[in-house]
């Protein structure tokens, strides 16, 4: 059977055509996007995605219709969630973005929104035993700008980073900013470890508000962990004891390699048991 998605309110089939060669996300990325898990029919840090959603919405410039709220939209992707039968354990990918129109001429500013779902396999995150390797992409410097931090349907650096790590036979690969500094990597944030303490970039340095992030940061870090916010240089990657990436979606992944550093996993898997603690 076919899997379903939401458009604007209405459901449409796998495959089915919904927008037009002058939709202006098409064009220029006009728009907003949340990766998002459910977990045992509930959305996981939904009140975190929410917020950053529709801090992105404002800063965008959008001009929401009265009903359309985080309330309306997680009742949209639980709904559909049901439908497609992956209420306990799903990947949601919410698009908020533009109508049609020129750079200089929308149609107008309401957002347009998509909802599709892919099932997990279970609801809980779960370790990467085997370990990530990563290196640098060298050819894209991330501004760090008013929107450095928005999960924008403008995600060409990413794209570009993720192809190279692709064709290097890397798991992933971090993306510089504008002052030759770590920002983050391609779907995810970093931290790293060092003599027991937790360090991470700041949104300053232009990587994206992630929802894990913000999590560990407020949160984890009330458990008696340290998390600092830290500039990182690639020199700092190569002192640490331990590397880890962090999304909504796969919760915290180990990096065991960079370059021709190893790392230890100690403090990043007893993360990752303390988030399923706490999100299940």
């Amino acid at each position: 059977m076919p899997r379903i998605f939401v458009f604007n309110g209405q459901i449409c089939k796998e495959g089915d055509k919904v927008i037009t060669a002058d939709n202006r996300s098409f064009r220029y990325g006009d728009g907003l996007f949340e990766t998002m898990r459910v977990i045992d029919g509930s959305i996981a840090l939904a009140e975190y995605h929410f917020e950053r959603l529709f801090a992105g919405i404002s800063k965008l410039r959008f001009e929401p219709p009265t009903h359309f709220t985080p309330i309306y939209l997680a009742e949209e992707i639980l709904s559909i969630c049901k439908k497609n039968k992956v209420e306990n354990a799903a990947r949601i990918r919410l698009m908020v973005f533009r109508g049609n129109g020129g750079l200089y001429d929308p149609e107008d500013l309401k957002p347009n929104y998509l909802i599709q779902t892919w099932p997990l396999d279970q609801p809980g995150f779960c370790w990467n035993e085997n370990g990530l390797v990563v290196d640098i992409y060298p050819s894209a410097k991330k501004s760090c700008d008013d929107f450095a931090e928005l999960k924008s349907n403008n995600f060409l650096p990413y794209i570009m980073a993720a192809l190279y790590a692709k064709q290097n036979r890397f798991d992933d690969s971090l993306v510089m900013n504008q002052y030759g500094r770590i920002a983050d990597a391609t779907i995810a944030n970093l931290f790293a470890v060092k003599d027991g303490s937790i360090y991470t970039p700041p949104l300053s340095e232009g990587c994206v508000a992630g929802v894990m992030r913000r999590f560990l940061l407020e949160d984890i870090a009330t458990e008696g962990h340290t998390i600092k916010e830290s500039q990182f240089h690639v020199n700092d990657l190569l002192e640490a004891d331990e590397l880890f990436l962090t999304n909504a979606v796969q919760g915290i992944r180990w990096v065991r390699q960079f370059r021709n550093k190893t790392y230890i996993n100690n403090m990043g898997l007893n993360l990752l048991r303390e988030v399923n603690k706490k999100i299940r």
